[in-house]
């Protein structure tokens, strides 16, 4: 049974987000962000930022869904492993894999293949077993998992302060312009659909993506795009903010795909961090996988015109 809490606030300037993770202490402040993103908590009827301050006698309503419980169960499967210490370890990640197990995806995730090689990896509040940060099911490329609490407290102290360096490969609709871009619009939940995210005016998070042109690819472009920021779904939702969707992406994208590809075109190409213990500066690639890679492939082919053809077009001059 979902649960509400009333709160109304005793003082000016507490972010809403600590004030309702403390006197709501069965509740995380991690949980209560993701609330909060999910449009499950209001100040004064409106939906809001985690660090909206607040005003004294502001009325607070937070709904808290009840616990959809899945168990998490070591299931050996195959691993590409690109990086590992004592502290960490860096996988290269299919396109066709569940980060974490949730309704409808309850077994066969990275999370279960994880467990069933690293047995010790810390478990998180919401049962997320050594993930730091988090890839959609048809992204491919790198993700780091931490092996114990203070690598993963010191990863995502990285992640937060921006230190970490992410990179994608996105092939988009149509032709971009001009070859180097900022994206900077807040994003949050979608208020006409709340299982998408998208640019809003209000209750948004600060959200920046930058880009640079890789490659035309007649009426597609090839990308680099950097997230200076982690919101969820930010590439695609940017890239669809300009209109420029992701090639695939069902979601986000058009809804007559022009491109027959099994799955969205964004890979995590390259992640430059720091080593928790040494302090060493790591940077790790993945190549795009065969499936990606052979759509390239096809769009660099030269056009073929057989002389049937030629002959009806130079009729048409």
């Amino acid at each position: 049974m979902e649960k509400t809490h009333r709160l109304t606030a005793a003082r000016d300037g507490e972010r809403v987000d600590k004030y309702a993770a403390q006197q709501v202490p069965s509740l995380s402040r991690s949980r209560i962000r993701h609330l909060i993103d999910a449009g499950l908590l209001t100040v004064n009827g409106r939906v809001v930022r985690p660090s909206q301050r607040l005003r004294e006698g502001d009325e607070l309503v937070l709904r808290v869904p009840p616990a959809e419980e899945v168990e998490l169960i070591p299931q050996p499967m195959p691993l590409r492993v690109v990086y590992e210490d004592d502290d960490l370890v860096v996988v290269d990640k299919p396109g066709d894999l569940v980060v974490h197990p949730a309704p409808g995806h309850e077994s066969g995730t990275l999370a279960n293949a994880l467990l069933a090689r690293y047995p010790d990896l810390p478990i998180d509040e919401d049962g997320r077993p050594g993930i730091v940060h988090r890839l959609d099911k048809d992204t491919s490329g790198l993700i780091i998992v931490a092996k114990d609490d203070a690598s993963r407290r010191n990863l995502q102290g990285q992640f937060k302060e921006g230190q970490v360096d992410k990179i994608y490969l996105a092939l988009v609709e149509g032709t971009v312009k001009p070859e180097r871009g900022i994206v900077d619009a807040p994003i949050g939940r979608d208020p006409k659909n709340r299982k998408r995210m998208a640019v809003v005016r209000t209750g948004g998070r600060q959200a920046v993506t930058e880009y640079r042109i890789l490659e035309h690819l007649g009426g597609f472009t090839l990308l680099e795009v950097r997230p200076r920021t982690g919101r969820t779904h930010q590439v695609r939702v940017h890239l669809a903010f300009v209109h420029h969707p992701v090639v695939g992406d069902r979601v986000y994208g058009r809804r007559k795909q022009r491109l027959a590809v099994e799955r969205q075109f964004l890979h995590a190409h390259r992640l430059s961090f720091l080593l928790p213990t040494s302090g060493q500066a790591v940077e790790l690639e993945s190549e795009l996988p065969v499936e990606l890679a052979s759509v390239l492939q096809d769009l660099r082919k030269p056009t073929v015109i057989d002389a049937e053809e030629w002959e009806r077009l130079g009729s048409e001059d």
